[in-house]
């Protein structure tokens, strides 16, 4: 193999890691929120609102049923507003974000679920606050949970990305069409998918490890 191609590969994975790691962390800027907003507004909770609730889970519902790849071409003139383009790696951090959100909210949601309602009522009954009760009960209760959803919507971004590929977003998804594929390279499409493999069991046992220190704190 070039060195020509040893480097595009190497370009790929960073541009991989780079989509990645930029849309899940702004996923979970605002995915947790909402994630705790879901939970919190539902009836006979500390911040009970129905209708809200409705309003979010209906919200996120349409953006969890939305096939990645329509979500990508749907949104093209959103993802030029906020970064100029609808190719490259930028253009390809729009839908990944937006796709991720709801997911993330969603997990968040989940983990919540999992504190028991003893412990609500126990900081209820010593009067605190509904933001004491989110910020120091149920958040740090969660948070094995919560590091567990992030952890899966990592892993699910990693395969979006390359999803993004076939339509221009750049990383080792568009390398493994373009050469492995279009061209009929098989080492390249086969090195492409171990890369993919490797960063996908890579980031399941960051995400594993952080729970475990999670569990023990």
């Amino acid at each position: 193999m070039s060195n020509a191609m040893l480097e595009l590969i190497f370009k790929a994975t960073i541009d991989t890691l780079y989509m990645v790691g930029v849309s899940g962390v702004i996923a979970a800027l605002f995915g947790v929120p909402l994630g705790v907003l879901l939970y919190v507004t539902r009836p006979r909770q500390i911040l009970a609102h129905p209708l809200t609730q409705r309003i979010l889970a209906i919200v996120t519902n349409v953006g969890r049923s939305i096939p990645f790849i329509i979500l990508m071409v749907a949104i093209i003139p959103f993802t030029r507003l906020i970064v100029g383009s609808s190719i490259g790696i930028n253009a390809a951090v729009v839908p990944l974000t937006i796709a991720a959100i709801p997911f993330v909210a969603r997990l968040v949601e989940g983990a919540l679920n999992e504190v028991p309602p003893g412990l609500i009522e126990a900081a209820q009954s010593m009067g605190a606050t509904p933001y004491q009760i989110i910020t120091k009960v149920l958040l740090p209760e969660a948070r094995g949970g919560i590091i567990t959803g992030l952890t899966v919507t990592v892993v699910t971004l990693v395969s979006y990305s390359a999803m993004a590929g076939a339509v221009g977003g750049g990383g080792l998804g568009d390398l493994g069409i373009r050469y492995g594929y279009n061209r009929f390279d098989p080492l390249v499409m086969l090195i492409t998918v171990a890369i993919l493999v490797v960063m996908v069991q890579g980031f399941q046992s960051i995400g594993d490890h952080l729970v475990r220190k999670a569990d023990h704190k």
